[in-house]
């Protein structure tokens, strides 16, 4: 029997934090559902199509918005409930501020899974 290997190789903690996603003049709201220094794994109503680079407002509680460049690395329908859909999506960090890296490194170290 074949094991799926895993590809990943940071640290990830899972938190749901309220994420805005800027892609040319629209603008999609939805949820952070584990993050690490490299990318996010979010949930939102609108698909992001792969290789898609884009603007993204990460607001985690008690902090500013941290402000980043993603790139979607891998996306898929992923079921809330039986009655709605989001889809779920693998952004890497393309663009993040060096301060900004160093919250998230803070905060996956406090709470590693």
């Amino acid at each position: 029997m074949a094991t799926k290997m895993e590809k990943r190789t940071s640290d990830r903690i899972r938190v749901r934090w309220p994420v805005t996603v800027l892609t040319g003049h629209s603008a999609t709201q939805g949820e952070t559902r584990n993050i690490t220094v490299n990318g996010v794994f979010i949930c939102c109503e609108e698909p992001l199509q792969l290789n898609e680079v884009f603007s993204l407002s990460i607001s985690p509680p008690n902090h500013n918005p941290v402000e980043v460049t993603g790139k979607v690395i891998w996306s898929d329908l992923y079921a809330v409930d039986e009655q709605n859909t989001a889809f779920g999506t693998g952004i890497c960090f393309v663009k993040i501020s060096d301060r900004d890296r160093h919250f998230f490194e803070d905060v996956v170290s406090a709470h590693p899974e």
